[in-house]
């Protein structure tokens, strides 16, 4: 790590931040939709500069600059189209409802994507939603629920919009000024009283100590734990009611509210975790780096052997996993079963999308996974197709 930085955190505001990971030249969007090869590999790139703040936690992209990215751009982020990912969302709506009685309510979800997990708490709850978000595609959203969707940013101009439940999912990432997001949010929920926010954001601490750099990207500027997390929310007026992991523990969970208590919460589980962190960031780049050789070596010997190499998920994580591997390009296609990135291609180093299908015309000797929890299900789709490649997660 580097000498203390004179940057502000955004999260908190304290000075005195640690640069401790650096990445080039890395693709400024991952889940745009590109149609051409050529325009996947000339697509913009931008510097990463992560910097950890040793007052909260808080780990942010110092050199992050948000006119690099237009999500009014077509973008395809949703998940739905994966069981597993289904299974995990149905569940957390239950949840949601059965907790706080999420009944005939109004749903606000800030950041709300396509509108898929809005569409499922109120058709669960018959409950009335109402989202935000600016890369919203019109006509995608199909229920028979009352829901709709505006197509902008969530902003001061915006937080007069409320709901007996707020939810924000995998938002706050992208967001570069947090600490005032989150107030943002906290001003939402002030207008009604007992409203429920719930924020789920991808846990640091996991990529923190697998050295996942494929779990790092432009378009996540802000990294949190869950004491950074917690410790946020808590500083803009909430009381928290749940902070925990969830998804394999690559995800955080909070539940909170604006509701008066008889005092702080008693705190939760994993949360003090300043210098758990603080020994994880230490690491992180001599980690990520054996990590980054030992992949290189992997494609470099399958390249040799003659093997068809492909990558399973045109995600965030496969986007940043081929961009920065030497060798990233000798992988010859990217699968996805979301049918809306098929045919398209990946930023920066532009292999095709493809549907699983297209396995059976072109099989592969080696998949990789870009996320071990869909091991079973994309393991389920190639003995369909009737292939046995090797599969590794990673």
């Amino acid at each position: 790590m580097t000498e203390p930085r004179a940057s502000t955190c955004w999260s908190c505001g304290a000075t005195g931040l640690l640069a401790f990971f650096e990445s080039q030249s890395i693709p400024t969007s991952s889940c745009v939709l590109l149609p051409s090869r050529q325009e996947a590999e000339a697509w913009p790139v931008g510097n990463l500069r992560l910097a950890f703040c040793p007052a909260c936690g808080f780990i942010q992209n110092e050199l992050f600059d948000p006119d690099l990215i237009d999500y009014t751009q077509p973008y395809e982020e949703s998940q739905a189209f994966s069981a597993t990912f289904a299974r995990f969302a149905t569940t957390l709506a239950n949840r949601l409802i059965d907790s706080y009685d999420i009944r005939d309510k109004e749903v606000f979800e800030i950041g709300c994507g396509k509108g898929d997990f809005l569409k499922m708490i109120c058709e669960l709850g018959a409950n009335r939603g109402l989202g935000i978000d600016p890369a919203f595609t019109e006509g995608r959203l199909e229920t028979t629920a009352d829901v709709r969707v505006l197509n902008e940013f969530f902003s001061e101009r915006t937080t007069h919009l409320t709901g007996d439940l707020i939810t924000c999912v995998h938002t706050l990432e992208h967001i570069q000024a947090v600490g005032d997001f989150v107030h943002l949010i906290r001003q939402s929920a002030g207008h009604r009283a007992g409203s429920v926010v719930f924020i789920e954001v991808p846990d640091t601490m996991r990529i923190l100590s697998e050295g996942a750099f494929w779990d790092i990207y432009y378009e996540h500027c802000s990294y949190f734990t869950l004491g950074s997390l917690g410790r946020l929310l808590r500083a803009s007026g909430f009381h928290l009611l749940s902070l925990e992991t969830g998804y394999d523990d690559q995800y955080l969970l909070v539940e909170a509210t604006t509701a008066p208590s008889n005092g702080p919460d008693a705190g939760f589980p994993g949360e003090d975790d300043l210098d758990q962190v603080a020994k994880r960031v230490r690491v992180f780049s001599e980690a990520a780096s054996a990590a980054i050789r030992s992949w290189e070596r992997r494609l470099e010997d399958a390249e040799a052997a003659g093997k068809r190499v492909v990558v399973w998920a045109a995600s965030s994580k496969g986007v940043s996993f081929l961009t920065t591997l030497e060798g990233g390009r000798s992988v010859s296609h990217v699968v996805d079963i979301n049918p809306y990135k098929q045919g398209k291609f990946m930023p920066g180093t532009g292999q095709e999308i493809v549907a699983p299908e297209f396995l059976r015309t072109s099989p592969p000797d080696l998949v990789i996974v870009m996320n071990p929890i869909y091991l079973e299900e994309i393991r389920a789709d190639l003995t369909r197709l009737g292939l046995a490649p090797e599969v590794v997660a990673v």
